[in-house]
């Protein structure tokens, strides 16, 4: 196995972000039985002759092998249509979070399915289950012992056991769970072998964690789609050897454009459904922009904003810019959608459809529509009230609404949409417009209704209204909110800042990084320090699916003098003492965005009730916890989490974030978290983490990235170069 420094080198090659176990479901152009084969073009199998550790493979042959696999499924085609599916699965999917398509199995149904299959009882099903913990490794211990069956399987293909988990999902009333059930021996039937079965058994269970995130799918798209076209198509296509010719410099800025036209079409339209077959027909070109960008009723990622250390931090990224300071509320943020007929759809910021939970705000619509408002796409957040007095309610009140099915004669928490963008309108997207513009255009062409739609609060500034954006802000926490939201106004493309810096002119944005674009490791990044001539430029545009500086949060705690940090609990160890029943320490890990993987960074002991230990030794359960029953834990360690340090004594599911304070981030001999973006030998852990609360309302791939945590080094570098200090010292 490479060393994680040599890991993080061959990220760096052009050929981009990998996904680890991908090479599960596309090692095998064809299988199937030889006399079909002569007759007639096979199907690809599900999952194929595998390595027999994910780690047996370097990130740089994974990146080779995932680009041809994608190659190879564009060109193959007398049945071009396989892709789709392949990629829902690759990405442990089969809808968009919109569309609710929800398998609705329980162990109950995967336990008795390989009972039914592999021959097993009770008792020996359950001594697989304390042996090895996770429902894959069961099943694939499981089928290695099946000693025969009673047909010849048929060969899993991808587009058929997708078709499978579509037809799960929408099997609903009488008699589903039989249907569901028998469509789940089925395929455990025809898995041929312990490793089809592991696979079929995780993605049922929906824990089939292969690594592609949407951002490895999305660059693998681009890269394939930009070198092969299936056949039919007349698009064009790189010439390979022209590539082959190119530095890697070079080749990552050709990748470069490819990929950010791929990327910006799914942040408007965030369905595979939708992309893949215009990616089919037209490739990777400008009016792929066109074709599949945003739309009434299908939600767009969220623009998201960087976070500040205090007003001083924001007040100095923001010199010389006009800016808007607003509200932030205590509530749900939520993107109404409502087209010419009066449909209303409203989403979550995970995408999640929830028109449903708020028909007051559906029945809220043609009041707000202003003369000359056909159709719109706004976005928000939905606040609890009291509609009597208008004071407001914590987020928690909103908690005690149900999350469907909702009447409005039945409601009893009452909410106000505070509006703060307008996306789009009367068949017009506004994303390229400046903030102020779009502001504009939502305060006049829309209706405020006391106590139930207005607009966020805000105040209008420069860097040089210090006291006034310190007054706002104290008004805005005083009323229970969070902080304040801080927005650049206006484009503008080039502004004087103190110290001679001034802003990047707007046609020399930065291209999207990728791998190869990073700064080279070196021992420590010295040159973060210096003063810089330019800085990247602040656009006042609303950018889907970015983090960007001209959005910047500031928020109480933050303003407390100390950051936080979204991280992942991976793993634990029995505690001791009065601890010894619960999980302590806790071993908690940031993203790689690049990888997918998640790199491990501290073990934390601090911040934890005994209530909290309490609930989380019954979330994480062994089997030993009192229950009897095993969840959320896996039987080793993942090939997706790196860490190289002492063995815990259990490693969870990840699926949750946690929200943690600190008091330094360090460079570390025994973490390798962020290794090779600050330290070329070194990772970086944190000193005295401390668990704040958990995060529910963030998915995993909204937790911190290994680059955040090395960003939050440098600012401390930039006061003072801390020393190299183990955390694993302080705890």
């Amino acid at each position: 196995m490479p060393s994680p420094t040599k890991k993080r080198k061959l990220n760096k090659d052009a050929s981009g972000p990998t996904s680890r176990g991908l090479e599960y479901f596309f090692s095998k152009q064809k299988q199937g039985d030889a006399s079909a084969a002569s007759t007639q073009p096979q199907p690809k199998q599900v999952v194929g002759e595998a390595p027999r550790s994910e780690q047996e493979l370097t990130d740089e042959e994974l990146a080779r092998k995932l680009q041809a696999e994608w190659d190879s499924e564009v060109q193959n085609t007398e049945n071009p249509e396989s892709l789709l599916p392949a990629v829902w699965l690759a990405t442990n999917a089969i809808s968009p979070p919109y569309i609710s398509l929800e398998l609705g199995l329980g162990g109950s149904a995967i336990s008795k399915a390989l009972k039914q299959v592999c021959g097993l009882n009770g008792p020996s099903l359950k001594n697989l289950y304390d042996k090895y913990g996770d429902a894959g490794d069961v099943a694939f211990e499981a089928k290695k012992k099946q000693s025969f069956t009673l047909r010849k399987p048929k060969p899993l293909t991808i587009k058929a056991v997708y078709q499978s988990l579509v037809k799960i999902a929408n099997t609903q009333g009488q008699g589903s769970g039989e249907v569901k059930q028998r469509i789940v021996d089925r395929l455990l039937q025809d898995a041929r072998g312990g490793e089809e079965s592991r696979y079929i058994v995780r993605t049922l269970c929906q824990h089939l964690r292969i690594g592609a995130v949407k951002t490895t799918m999305l660059i693998a798209l681009a890269r394939a789609f930009s070198l092969t076209s299936p056949p039919g198509a007349d698009f064009a296509v790189l010439d390979r050897g022209s590539l082959a010719k190119l530095k890697k410099e070079e080749l990552a800025e050709v990748w470069a454009k490819a990929e950010e036209i791929v990327k910006a079409c799914f942040a408007k339209r965030p369905n595979y459904n939708d992309l893949v077959p215009i990616l089919l027909e037209i490739g990777v070109c400008d009016e792929l922009l066109i074709r599949c960008g945003l739309t009434l009723h299908i939600p767009l990622r969220p623009m998201l904003g960087s976070i500040t250390r205090d007003l001083t931090e924001m007040l100095t990224k923001l010199q010389g810019r006009d800016f808007a300071c607003e509200y932030k509320y205590d509530g749900q943020r939520a993107q109404i959608h409502c087209d010419a007929k009066g449909k209303v759809s409203i989403f979550s910021r995970h995408l999640e459809l929830m028109t449903d939970k708020y028909p007051d705000l559906v029945a809220l619509m043609p009041q707000i529509r202003g003369e000359g408002v056909d159709s719109f796409v706004m976005e928000g957040e939905v606040v609890a009230i009291d509609r009597q007095t208008g004071d407001m309610k914590n987020f928690q009140a909103l908690t005690n609404r149900a999350r469907k099915d909702v009447a409005i004669g039945s409601i009893q928490v009452d909410v106000c949409m505070y509006s703060f963008d307008l996306m789009y309108l009367n068949g017009e997207p506004l994303l390229d417009r400046p903030f102020r513009e779009r502001r504009e255009l939502l305060r006049s062409m829309f209706i405020e209704v006391p106590h139930q739609f207005t607009w966020v609060k805000s105040l209008d500034a420069t860097s040089q209204d210090s006291d006034a954006v310190l007054d706002f802000f104290k008004s805005a926490t005083d009323i229970k909110c969070e902080g304040i939201m801080v927005k650049i106004l206006d484009n503008l493309t080039e502004v004087p800042c103190q110290g001679g810096e001034v802003d990047a002119p707007v046609d020399e944005m930065e291209e999207p990084q990728t791998p190869s674009k990073r700064k080279a490791p070196g021992k420590i990044a010295e040159n973060d320090t210096k003063k810089k001539t330019r800085r990247k430029p602040l656009l006042a545009t609303y950018e889907p699916d970015k983090r960007l500086d001209s959005w910047l949060k500031v928020k109480k705690d933050y303003n407390a003098s100390f950051d936080t940090i979204d991280m992942i609990p991976v793993a634990g160890w029995h505690g001791q003492g009065r601890k010894a029943k619960w999980w302590s320490p806790i071993l908690l890990a940031v993203r790689n965005e690049d990888s997918g993987s998640f790199e491990v960074v501290c073990k934390c002991i601090s911040g934890f009730t005994d209530t909290f230990y309490k609930a989380n030794r019954e979330f994480y359960d062994d089997g030993s916890g009192g229950s009897g029953v095993i969840q959320n834990i896996r039987s080793s360690k993942p090939a997706f989490i790196e860490y190289s340090g002492p063995e815990p004594d259990v490693w969870f599911e990840p699926q949750e974030v946690w929200e943690m304070a600190f008091a330094d981030v360090t460079l570390s001999p025994t973490y390798t978290a962020a290794i090779g973006l600050v330290s070329e030998e070194r990772g970086l852990s944190l000193r005295f983490p401390r668990f704040l609360k958990k995060r529910d309302d963030k998915g995993l791939d909204e937790a911190s990235t290994n680059e955040f945590l090395a960003s939050l080094f440098r600012k401390q570098e930039s006061k003072a170069i801390p020393a190299a200090v183990d955390a694993a010292e302080d705890e």
